[in-house]
């Protein structure tokens, strides 16, 4: 792997520990997937920012009402992109599996709910380490990918399966696939994308710099 790509690499997986320690220190077992809307992603960012802020909303809100009515039985992670909802985790049986489905479904402006909770204990530490390496090790192969824009992709990694998310271009959904597919410590890679025109990619894409 060339020294480009270990840099971004090792920035990569130090954010995301640095973002799972301090979700985890607000929200106990629930560890939020959180929208970044500061700074300079609003602006390349393909959602409005309404939708940014909302997809914030949406996690926070969805973290709460989990927490309150099924404590700490259960650890769920909650991805909101463009309001549709990602819930990926452990829960000890279907009944809480579909329950938490149920919760997050009726939250305001959550357009549709992709439900992969699994039923089975919580992985270890080594476990959630090693998926937070993954995402890390994908988030720096689509900076490195040449035609890709890395901020137009939301990542998650639960138990070695990769879920991609965010408005794409059927072209840069293929070719992210295949980027992910071969990053190592990939197991599976699972598409959740909203695939837009060249065109319409071409309307979003920002002014270029005199």
């Amino acid at each position: 792997m060339k020294s480009g790509v270990m840099k971004r690499l090792a920035c990569a997986v130090g954010t995301a520990v640095l973002l799972s320690g301090a979700l985890t220190a607000c929200v106990g077992p629930l560890v939020v997937g959180g929208a970044m809307v500061g700074g300079s992603m609003v602006a390349v960012d393909r959602r409005t920012s309404g939708a940014q802020l909302e997809d914030e909303s949406i996690e926070l809100r969805a973290a709460n009402q989990i927490r309150t009515t099924l404590g700490t039985r259960v650890r769920v992670s909650v991805t909101s992109y463009n309001r549709r909802v990602l819930l990926t985790g452990e829960v000890p049986n279907l009944q809480d599996q579909q329950r938490v489905e149920q919760l997050v479904a009726r939250l305001d402006n959550v357009t549709s709910v992709v439900n992969e909770l699994a039923v089975l204990n919580s992985p270890s530490l080594v476990e959630r380490s090693s998926d937070t390496l993954v995402t890390g090790r994908v988030k720096a192969m689509l900076l490195d990918a040449h035609d890709l824009q890395s901020n137009a992709f939301k990542v998650v990694t639960e138990r070695g399966i990769t879920y991609l998310m965010g408005r794409v271009t059927q072209r840069e959904a293929e070719q992210a696939t295949e980027v992910v597919r071969t990053t190592p410590g990939v197991q599976k890679v699972v598409r959740l994308f909203e695939i837009i025109s060249e065109q319409e990619l071409a309307r979003l894409q920002p002014p270029a710099k005199p």
